[in-house]
């Protein structure tokens, strides 16, 4: 404990809980990461919870232990270290049963948290947003629920403070089964409501015609850095795992005169929990009403490949698989020769190497995503009344503009515009323009936004 003296107090900083890991190898599992990969992530999401990790433990096993998840052995030998490195709490790699848990707290006599425990007080830490706030909350009462039956001496040791269960208050802990369903209830039919107001407000930019990029990616992989590069926004872009919880939505300007909605989104990370997946519906929804996808790689992290497979088995569980992707391979300023990987994609399609720290690439990803948008844009000729000037406009803002010409009755424009746009051009739409209706043969060529 460190201590300093501030106008004659000395202030005492905190400790440091301290944390041992433990992680199994499955035998046979061919898809599984392998278990000293796996560690070092959850090594790097206890640093995040702030945690100080002082030992690793690993055991391979066909199948778990059904009372300690690990063999008694290995049980013994955790107990065994724990007067040498002094841990204070014991945080397994996997999913624990209630009863594991327990078991493993009564025989180590250490609180004892698993890999979803540890990704809940890190989402409490990062909820900055009531939305946010409430996913949190009710992804922790699912936790705590089958943990309540004969568990009220774990729960009030959990209380003390710590890693592991952050949010709820003492207060919380100590209600009663059915006022803790009542108070799930309540988070649900709340997030629902926000689920409908997210509905609307995606409706309502359907309607605009701009079209909408998710950024997604394994968490830490650089999606908030760089949606602040592309769009001067300043989301908070630190390193370190899950620093984005909320949903952030920023307009950019493509290099065709077009704009487009960019949402940052959560990041995502092996072993999610399909019910903490669930909790967060209303976010990830973004994901699922997109336009285009941006997939953003570390294409520096050693498990690249995982990671990336991670995320595409998590669209695909999302219902997002049949979206466009980007793939964006950032952080290719920090390889010995960035050149080399650009020289590596050739012409590749929809695969871009940016860094959106250092500004490289991007140009390039913007107007990939135009082009993208244009091969997905529907070819129009319109006669658009002059009262229809803002409809007018949002052609040229969310489309590519061919051609205009001011006729009698209104501006005559060709364009590719989305397919939301569609219903409401369709009013104005035509085949042909009878040449009697054309007042003056002012031609302009559209390269860039209505001035």
């Amino acid at each position: 404990m460190t201590a300093e003296r501030q106008g004659g107090t000395v202030k005492t900083a905190a400790q440091k809980e301290r944390a041992v890991l433990v992680g199994v190898a499955r035998r046979g599992a061919s898809d599984s990461w392998p278990v000293e990969e796996s560690l070092a992530e959850l090594a790097l999401l206890a640093q995040t919870a702030g945690v100080e990790v002082v030992g690793e433990f690993t055991q391979a096993l066909d199948r778990p232990h059904v009372a300690y998840f690990i063999r008694s052995g290995k049980v013994e030998e955790i107990k065994e270290a724990k007067a040498g490195l002094a841990f204070d709490v014991v945080i397994f790699d996997d999913d624990l049963s209630p009863g594991q848990q327990r078991n493993l707290e009564r025989e180590l006599g250490t609180r004892v948290l698993d890999r979803r425990a540890l990704i809940l007080d890190i989402f409490a830490q990062h909820a900055r947003t009531r939305e946010g706030a409430m996913q949190v909350e009710l992804a922790q009462y699912e936790y705590l629920m089958p943990r309540l039956t004969r568990a009220w001496t774990h729960l009030s040791r959990q209380t003390r403070g710590g890693v592991g269960l952050r949010g709820p208050g003492e207060t919380q802990l100590e209600i009663d089964r059915r006022q803790m369903r009542e108070r799930v209830t309540q988070l649900r039919r709340e997030l629902e409501s926000v689920r409908r107001h997210r509905a609307l407000y995606r409706r309502r930019r359907q309607r605009a015609g701009i079209p909408i990029v998710a950024i997604v990616g394994y968490t830490n992989a650089g999606k908030s850095t760089l949606l602040n590069a592309l769009s001067g926004a300043h989301v908070v872009a630190a390193d370190q795992l899950f620093a984005t919880l909320d949903p952030t939505t920023r307009k950019v300007r493509l290099p065709d005169g077009g704009e487009a909605l960019f949402t940052d989104t959560v990041g995502f990370v092996q072993k999610l929990p399909a019910d903490l997946v669930a909790a967060f519906r209303a976010t990830l929804e973004e994901i699922n009403d997109a336009d285009l996808i941006v997939h953003v790689v570390d294409i520096t992290h050693s498990n690249v490949e995982r990671q990336v497979a991670v995320v595409d088995a998590t669209l695909k569980s999302l219902g997002a698989g049949d979206t466009p992707i980007i793939v964006a391979l950032n952080k290719v300023d920090l390889l010995p020769e960035p050149t080399a990987v650009q020289a590596s994609l050739g012409e590749q399609e929809r695969v871009v190497a940016v860094s959106a720290l250092a500004g490289m690439g991007l140009d390039k990803l913007l107007r990939t995503i135009a082009d993208v948008f244009g091969e997905r844009g529907e070819p129009i000729r319109a006669l658009l009344p002059y009262d229809q000037a803002g409809l007018l406009a949002t052609v040229f803002r969310s489309g590519t503009v061919h051609s205009q010409e001011h006729l009698a009755k209104g501006t005559l424009v060709t364009a590719t515009v989305p397919m939301a746009l569609l219903p409401q051009l369709h009013p104005y739409l035509l085949d042909e323009v009878e040449p009697d209706t054309v007042e003056v043969g002012d031609q302009d060529t559209a390269d860039g936004q209505l001035g």
